[in-house]
């Protein structure tokens, strides 16, 4: 690939728009999911009695068990938003951009 492909790909408004788009969600998606994460960690190290209570009276899982298994289920949320996100967004702007280019020879 030459020095001008490159630069004419960079300069396409469609792959402008694809990698501010692309790292904008990504951003999102992170940061709430290093707020939810991190939430569980403070409340285990400053409020830990807030996960260890019982689920029912005489019950050996306390709360902190659906909670963990509850943020490991909203990882896999997120990750597959991202994912619905890429497939049917993202790669239909990649597309378009790979035609435009096409079209100019590039």
């Amino acid at each position: 690939m030459t020095v001008e492909t490159v630069d004419q790909i960079k300069n396409h408004p469609k792959y402008q728009e694809l990698v501010s788009s692309r790292s904008r969600y990504a951003w999102t998606l992170s940061i709430l999911m290093l707020l939810v994460y991190y939430s569980f960690i403070m409340t285990i190290a400053f409020k830990p009695e807030l996960l260890a209570v019982p689920l029912s009276d005489g019950s050996v899982i306390s709360v902190g068990i659906p909670v963990g298994i509850a943020i490991i289920l909203f990882s896999f949320f997120i990750t597959g938003l991202y994912v619905y996100r890429a497939n049917h967004t993202y790669d239909v702007l990649l597309d378009e951009l790979k035609n435009d280019l096409e079209k100019q020879g590039a």
